[in-house]
C-alpha cells in the first residue's frame, strides 16, 4: 500500500525539501502541496491524502485553523504538525485541534519520516519531553506551565503572534477574517492575562517573544 501525503507549508523551499525526503521512502508519495488554508482544503478534496503534514505559520492563516477544519470535514485524514514553534507551547494545542503529532522542523530526516509513519499507523507522535509533560499533567490534573503565555486561548495566541510580527489591529482583523473590534477585545484579554498595563506593552512583549524564536 502506498500512503498519500499532502504538504501544507507557506515556504516553497520547505515543501520541496519534504517532497524530496518523502519521495525516497517506500510506501509514501506526495499527492499535493498548499501554502494556506484555502489551498489545502482544495487539495484535500482533489487528492484524497491519507496524511497532511501541516506548518503552523501559513500564508494569511494559521495552521490550527486548518487542523480544526480537517477534523470536522475530513475525519479520515490524519495530520502531523511540522513547525519551528515552541513544542511545549503548541504540542498539546495541536493535539486538541485534532492533530496526531507534532515534530520540530529542525529534527533529523530520520525522525521526520519516523513521525510520519507512526501517525499513519494510527499512533500519536510527540517528543519525549512533551510525553513526560502530558503524562504528569494527566496524573496531577493540574497545569504545569509557569509561562502566562500558555494561558492564552488558541485565538488569543494567534493575535499575539501577529502583533509580534508588527501587524496593526486592522491588518490582523483582515488576516483572521474577524472584525477589528473583536481583535481589540482579544488584545484586551491578552493584556489582562499577561498582566500588562497597555497596548504598547502588549506590542513590545509580543515582539520580544517573536524575536526569541517562538
Amino acid at each position: 500500500m502506498v500512503y498519500r501525503v499532502l504538504i501544507v507549508d507557506d515556504h516553497p523551499v520547505v515543501r520541496r525539501g519534504l517532497r524530496a525526503l518523502i519521495a525516497d521512502e517506500p510506501g509514501l508519495e506526495v499527492c499535493g502541496e498548499a501554502g494556506d488554508v484555502s489551498e489545502a482544503l482544495e487539495q484535500l478534496d482533489a487528492t484524497h491524502p491519507d496524511l497532511a503534514v501541516v506548518d503552523l505559520s501559513l500564508t494569511n492563516s494559521h495552521g490550527m485553523e486548518l487542523l480544526e477544519k480537517i477534523k470536522t470535514r475530513k475525519k479520515s485524514v490524519k495530520t502531523l504538525v511540522s513547525s519551528m514553534h515552541d513544542e511545549l507551547l503548541f504540542a498539546e494545542r495541536v493535539l486538541r485541534c485534532g492533530a496526531s503529532g507534532y515534530i520540530n522542523k529542525q529534527e533529523s530526516s530520520e525522525n521526520i519520516i519516523k513521525a510520519i509513519r507512526e501517525v499513519l499507523r494510527g499512533e500519536l507522535y510527540v517528543s519525549d519531553s512533551v510525553t513526560d509533560l502530558l503524562l504528569r499533567r494527566l496524573n496531577t490534573g493540574q497545569s504545569l506551565y509557569d509561562d502566562p503565555i500558555k494561558s492564552l486561548t488558541n485565538r488569543e495566541l494567534e493575535v499575539f503572534e501577529l502583533i509580534g510580527q508588527g501587524l496593526s489591529m486592522k491588518q490582523i482583523a483582515k488576516r483572521l477574517d474577524l472584525s477589528q473590534k473583536t481583535v481589540e477585545a482579544h488584545r484586551e484579554r491578552i493584556k489582562g492575562k499577561l498582566n500588562l498595563r497597555n497596548s504598547l506593552e502588549v506590542a513590545r512583549h509580543a515582539m520580544q517573544w517573536t524575536l526569541e524564536g517562538n
